[in-house]
């Protein structure tokens, strides 16, 4: 069957794309909407054209398949000038989402009716690209210059009610009355010789051209979130063209920033992280038609701020939750702190009263494990303590119903120790949420050796209902994302002892692209984290600050110096505590510099990645990229630690880790995958 079919409603022609799933623009397609437009052009008959697709959504794209392949004719480009240039109008009839190239198509338009619930936006920017159809050059003449700014560089769609605001949307109808009211529409505008072509309109662009500071204010707004990416810049930079350039000159501007930005390297590494989070929602291992387990209730031990935060995710969800504490004033603290939170978000616009009052309702505070019993999935949030956790897990098993999944939220336990304290270890597994639980997207899915085909896809399909990124690991200390940080701190630690400023080293890192250094890192999460007052013996450089009671930024001093607004600045206690402890080791400090640190830092990351590999405690490199984008900030840009080690070289990262094997010691031995594929010009992904 063609993916584009056309039928006539009096003097209408309806072009209608049937591409699921969601009639991305590819080759056929494009000819097929050519094709339309010819054959409305040479029926007299015809006096307009509606286009319009079946299934859930209009064009919510290109083809990202194509990308990297050689162009097949006709281009997208090619075929929104012919829709343009169209003698008869031509409506857009949109429903779903109209993203990327459909929003394009649609700007080809002479006009736009949307129904009610769809979204119009240009979301290429997430891709390391930029419309590449002449949504740069359209768009600003459409809606204004700082309107089109912010929806092409945030990349963010808008609601059709804010397009019929600004100009996008020429009529808003209901969902179930949008084809017979385009073709309405359609109708109302036969025979018009006048057309509102896209690309003939300046009125927008003049006070842009007027007052190009819409401009350095956008940047300004918005310069600390698109630090480090290109695509954002090369969008800008194409708007700019559309105020000051011919519509042909601007299109040829847009065209060179799009091919420059589509060969470049951040662009393929945000194409790999789009890929990478739809592959790890994959378990390569269990049959597609594996019986879930309806999860109408959760219980949730512990309401400090992981519980609390755990809760939030399934409230929001509409998934009743009982959260147990052991005493009333924690438990009060805990539902405070909840409410508090949802009552920020609805200060900021993000929720309404209403949504807070209902997410609210769903919770049962209790101080009795009993009342976790009819509960079909339980997460612990207790102290990460392996006798603390067991104890647990036993109570648990006694009390809560047979089928119910059973988890754990631990960040470093061996799982399968865990379950073993259970009468049904197939029942366990690790929900390794990460700090704040309702904030982070990333989810490590810990597979214990027993954990059941269905908790486990239980736990993935849960994840994506809850809008969690969920990555399965193996058992291992620290997972995926946790084992392979502790190599990195190890060598920020070492590195202090042999020269190395904390702040250097923590400048080398977010000069990469990351929110925070170690020693910042170490600071926000409190220095006192696993240390004991009562066994302390001054052994380390975090010993002694604990000791000296600087903690972190919650006691206004750590590795940093901090002001009331929490800014950190070098501190000369610090500096003199870590050259007490040059001197006593008898080391020379010397002056390091930034691509050591860098490579001392990133490179054993890398190598404890590949042995994650090697393990199998992850599935697939993708998988570690995923987590360390959506669990640490690592910039996507860079596509994630594997896939930077494969465009850095892996002959390269070898070599280094090679080059400081003096210094690193026992804590980093060579993987042997690593060694293989360098040996075979292999990459990781």
């Amino acid at each position: 069957m063609s993916v584009i079919t056309t039928h006539k409603d009096g003097e209408v022609l309806v072009i209608v794309s049937n591409n699921p799933p969601v009639n991305a623009l590819g080759q056929a397609v494009r000819a097929g909407l050519q094709a339309g437009i010819e054959e409305a052009l040479a029926d007299d008959s015809v006096k307009a054209v509606v286009i319009r697709c079946d299934g859930r959504t209009f064009f919510a794209g290109a083809d990202i398949t194509e990308f990297g392949k050689p162009p097949v004719p006709p281009s997208l480009p090619d075929v929104i000038n012919v829709i343009e240039a169209s003698t008869k109008p031509v409506v857009a009839a949109i429903h779903g989402t109209a993203l990327g190239g459909g929003l394009e198509v649609a700007l080809g338009c002479h006009y736009r009716v949307a129904a009610k619930t769809a979204k119009l936006g240009l979301p290429e920017v997430n891709l390391g690209i930029l419309p590449g159809a002449g949504g740069t050059q359209r768009l600003p003449r459409v809606i204004g210059v700082a309107e089109a700014l912010n929806m092409i560089v945030t990349g963010k769609p808008i609601k059709a009610s804010r397009g019929a605001e600004n100009g996008l949307v020429d009529k808003l109808v209901d969902d179930a009355d949008l084809e017979a009211e385009a073709i309405a529409f359609a109708k109302s505008v036969a025979g018009s010789t006048d057309l509102p072509r896209t690309s003939e309109r300046t009125e927008k662009l003049k006070e842009a051209a007027a007052d190009p500071s819409v401009f350095s204010n956008f940047l300004e707004k918005n310069g600390r979130k698109i630090r480090g990416y290109e695509a954002p810049i090369a969008c800008i930079e194409a708007v700019k063209a559309a105020v000051n350039l011919p519509i042909e000159e601007g299109l040829k501007k847009e065209r060179e920033l799009f091919m420059k930005l589509v060969s470049g390297t951040q662009s393929a590494a945000l194409r790999h992280a789009f890929f990478a989070e739809r592959a790890a929602s994959k378990i390569d291992d269990i049959p597609k038609d594996t019986p879930l387990i309806d999860i109408k209730k959760v219980g949730i031990l512990g309401a400090g701020t992981m519980g609390g935060g755990i809760a939030m995710n399934f409230l929001s969800a509409g998934i009743p939750v009982t959260i147990l504490e052991r005493e009333e004033a924690a438990l009060e603290r805990g539902v405070g702190i909840i409410r508090k939170n949802y009552e920020n978000s609805a200060k900021r616009g993000r929720m309404t009263e209403e949504q807070v009052e209902k997410a609210m309702s769903l919770l049962t505070p209790t101080l009795k494990m009993d009342d976790l019993a009819d509960c079909d999935l339980v997460i612990e949030a207790v102290f990460e303590l392996m006798s603390i956790k067991k104890d647990v897990f036993g109570n648990l098993d006694k009390v809560v119903k047979k089928g119910a999944i059973l988890a754990s939220n631990t960040s470093y336990l061996n799982v399968d120790e865990i379950a073993a304290c259970t009468s049904r270890p197939e029942d366990v597994v690790g929900l390794h949420f990460f700090s704040p639980a309702n904030i982070m997207k990333l989810l490590e899915i810990v597979r214990g050796e027993k954990t059941s085909d269905t908790v486990l896809a239980t736990s993935m399909a849960l994840a994506k209902k809850i809008g969690k990124v969920a990555v399965v690991a193996g058992v291992c200390h620290g997972f995926i994302g946790n084992r392979m940080l502790a190599k990195r701190q190890q060598q920020g630690q070492q590195m202090l002892l042999e020269g190395a400023k904390p702040w250097d080293c923590d400048r080398v890192l977010t000069e990469f692209g990351m929110p925070m250094g170690p020693f910042q890192m170490a600071d926000l999460a409190g220095l006192d984290i696993g240390w004991d007052p009562e066994k302390t013996s001054s052994s380390t450089v975090r010993e002694v600050l604990c000791e000296r009671g600087r903690r972190g930024q919650k006691t206004g001093k750590g590795f940093y110096d901090y002001d009331e607004a929490r800014r950190g600045t070098p501190s000369a206690e610090t500096e003199e505590i870590i050259n007490s402890f040059i001197e006593k080791s008898g080391n020379t400090p010397r002056q390091i510099d930034d691509q050591e640190i860098l490579e001392r830092l990133l490179y054993p990351m890398v190598n404890e990645g590949a042995k994650i590999l090697e393990e199998g405690m992850a599935q697939r490199a993708s998988d570690i990229d995923v987590v360390w984008m959506n669990g640490y900030g690592w910039p996507p840009y860079t596509g994630g630690p594997m896939f930077w080690a494969d465009t850095v070289g892996l002959d390269v990262i070898l070599a280094g880790l090679e080059k400081h094997a003096d210094k690193f010691g026992e804590e980093v031995t060579i993987s042997q995958l690593l060694r293989d594929k360098v040996a075979k010009g292999e990459k990781f992904n």
